[in-house]
């Protein structure tokens, strides 16, 4: 199984860096295994947004895309599930 490699998009990384240090730890270990599993078991699209995949860490969200051309796995947004979904 190839390797993906993982970016952070900037909007993401101000997220993380605002979380308490244990749940930064907990999003960081599951954004990490995206590397090797980019889409894990309880991994579903986002609805409506067919390119869009969410996992969880917790009870926050981690919504990525996957570039199966260039191995890529941009995470997009990292949020508490209450407010992630809200636009």
């Amino acid at each position: 199984m190839p390797i993906y490699r993982v970016e952070l998009s900037p909007k993401s990384r101000k997220q993380i860096n605002d979380l308490d240090k244990p749940v930064r730890e907990r999003v960081f270990d599951a954004i990490n295994r995206l590397a090797t599993e980019p889409f894990p078991q309880k991994a579903i699209t986002m609805q409506g947004q067919d390119s869009i995949y969410r996992t969880r860490a917790g009870d926050y969200r981690i919504l990525y895309t996957v570039e199966h051309s260039q191995l890529l796995v941009l995470v997009v947004q990292v949020g508490n599930r209450r407010e992630v979904y809200k636009r």
